[in-house]
């Protein structure tokens, strides 16, 4: 849980640079007194701190998005597409720029930083495209005299929670299709790194999008409560653990809202025994371990099939010495800290109960000489002969242990799959072209790769999964995302001729 500072009125407070709300196109100080620390987690020590909102803070971002929502929605779609173009140019000319707050904040390295940007980046090209997106249907001569067609509208403000695990990506999936359909949209950014949130604000609004378009809150559960109450903001959009997610769908649609809210994960994958080794062994180090497995679609369970189990479960351990873990500004660096002490802490609990439970640890990330530092690193971990009933399977960890799990046959690790109560991700790695056809057909899960250990779609296809991990009945940006932030309205319309025009008191029906 974050830490939270009391900061009186009048105080010089702690003395740390202070990242504040944008609200109405500028930098807004919080008033709510309370502030949380942000940390390197390279360094282990707390860098610049965050103000935190209070009603009255929130009640101010959507009093700013209402009172722009009206020229911005009128904008022509020519004008729009002109600003997300150079909302686009923007992001791309400071690519370092951001990069660099994400690591410093977050702790991963900077290669995986700049792939973050690219992908957000993707989000924002899409949305440049919104004068096709939003083209409707039209039927011409539906009835005699009489034309039907379908036009999508805005819904107003609308809102965004996002997490700390991508901190420019995710915003820039939700607030994209968002802003380009004609909404308004109020972010609040996880407060653990929430630099990269301010510097798209910024950006933005240097490239041109009007004040009030785009307002960004910090702050704990009090910010997120009237952002899910408020009566002004019509749809809100979330990406974090299943329980918050649940908490998050449940309170917004009671108060009359449309929401989607992404949870958890547990992605497993299906290595069959006609694979190639070397190839399934190198996913499963890239997919568990970059951004020392703080990623929704991280691999967090390999389920080995048959004979494969043995050598497969060697190939990994063996590259896992060869994996540098450090700073993320170190260039040689494959793998930084996670994000705070108290999560490292949470994620090395779990080589203690799979222990304790009756699995194998075959590497532990605690005998890493950065563990013992100040920053909140751990090597990386590999557990072995796990099942169903422990912690570290029935749990997601969001952290740089990966778990084994043996089974006998293809038809055992589909049915281990579609148990889970997850369903966010999947891979199967198999050379044998029917079997992943069966497979992609067989998993109850969102989104599957094959022969692709991190299937994260492409920004014209929506991002989403299925059973806990998703509150809701859209996916995320994409087609689903323009859907999502517009509302369809029909228009039936006939110029008659005057002197045609009767009563006739029955049902309208086509003639």
């Amino acid at each position: 849980m974050t830490q939270v500072t009391e900061r009186k009125s009048g105080s010089v407070g702690t003395g740390l640079d202070r990242i504040d709300h944008w609200i109405g196109g500028r930098e807004v100080a919080a008033t709510s007194g309370r502030a949380g620390p942000i940390f390197d987690p390279a360094a282990g020590r707390v860098t610049r701190e965050v103000g935190f909102a209070n009603v009255d803070d929130v009640d101010s971002a959507v009093r700013a998005a209402r009172d722009a929502f009206p020229a911005w929605r009128a904008m022509s779609l020519s004008r729009r597409t002109e600003i997300l173009f150079r909302m686009r140019n923007a992001v791309e000319s400071h690519r370092d720029e951001l990069a660099r707050a994400i690591t410093s904040e977050h702790g991963k390295t900077e290669s995986d930083a700049f792939g973050e940007v690219s992908r957000g980046l993707e989000n924002l090209e899409f949305a440049c495209g919104i004068p096709n997106l939003l083209k409707g249907g039209f039927s011409e001569q539906a009835s005699t005299g009489v034309d039907v067609y379908q036009i999508r509208q805005p819904l107003g403000v609308v809102a965004g929670i996002t997490p700390f695990n991508f901190p420019a990506m995710v915003p820039l999936w939700m607030l994209s299709n968002a802003i380009a359909t004609g909404n308004t949209f109020v972010l609040k950014p996880s407060e653990k790194d929430p630099s990269a949130s301010m510097l798209l604000a910024r950006l933005f609004h240097e490239a041109g999008l009007p004040e009030g378009v785009l307002n960004v809150v910090h702050g704990d559960k009090v910010a997120v409560d009237r952002i899910l109450e408020h009566p002004d903001i019509a749809a809100v959009s979330f990406v974090g653990s299943t329980p918050i997610a649940r908490y998050v769908y449940e309170r917004a649609t009671s108060s009359g809202k449309r929401c989607q809210a992404l949870g958890g994960a547990k992605n497993h994958m299906v290595v069959l025994p006609d694979a190639d080794i070397d190839m399934a062994a190198d996913a499963a180090v890239s997919a568990g371990y970059g951004s020392a497995g703080e990623r929704c679609m991280a691999i967090a369970t390999v389920v080995a099939v048959g004979d494969v189990a043995d050598p497969l479960v060697e190939a990994i351990r063996a590259r896992l010495p060869a994996v540098k873990v450090g700073p993320g500004n170190d260039p040689e660096s494959q793998m930084g800290p996670l994000v705070t002490r108290e999560h490292r802490d949470r994620v090395a609990g779990y080589l203690d109960s799979a222990q304790r439970q009756g699995a194998k640890v075959i590497a532990d990330g605690r005998e890493h000489e950065l563990y013992r530092t100040d920053g909140f690193y751990l090597g990386v971990s590999l557990v072995d002969g796990v099942t169903p009933q422990m912690d570290c399977y029935r749990d997601e960890i969001f952290g740089p242990v990966l778990t084994v799990v043996r089974v006998g046959s293809y038809a055992d690790a589909v049915k281990l799959i579609n148990e889970n109560p997850y369903g966010n991700g999947t891979a199967i790695f198999t050379r044998d072209g029917g079997a992943a056809r069966q497979f992609q057909f067989d998993v109850n899960i969102g989104m599957v790769g094959i022969n692709v250990p991190i299937p994260v779609p492409v920004a014209y296809y929506s991002f989403g999964g299925w059973k806990a991990s998703l509150f809701g009945d859209l996916h995320m940006y994409g087609p689903d995302g323009v859907q999502f932030y517009t509302r369809s309205k029909v228009v039936t319309s006939r110029w008659p001729d005057p002197g045609t025009s009767k009563v006739d008191l029955g049902f309208p029906r086509t003639r």
